[in-house]
């Protein structure tokens, strides 16, 4: 849990809700969580936009950030 918080720079609480909620493909082994790497490129890949949408999202005002990989 701590490495995908790290990576997408977010409080393990957090990644524990998204993997909690579908939104990254993990696997419960024991008490913990193993997320393969495949699924958190995968939802970062979810979250990037193209540029037609970004230029649309520079018209409304809202900016997404993307994570260094």
């Amino acid at each position: 849990m701590r490495e995908i918080a790290d990576t997408l720079r977010i409080h393990s609480r957090t990644a524990y809700r998204l993997i909690q909620e579908g939104k990254i493909r993990g696997i419960k082994v024991g008490s913990q969580w193993r997320v393969p790497e495949s699924s958190l490129l995968e939802y970062i890949e979810s979250g990037l936009q193209s540029p037609a949408s970004k230029e649309k999202d520079e018209k409304t005002g809202s900016k997404q950030l993307k994570l260094p990989i």
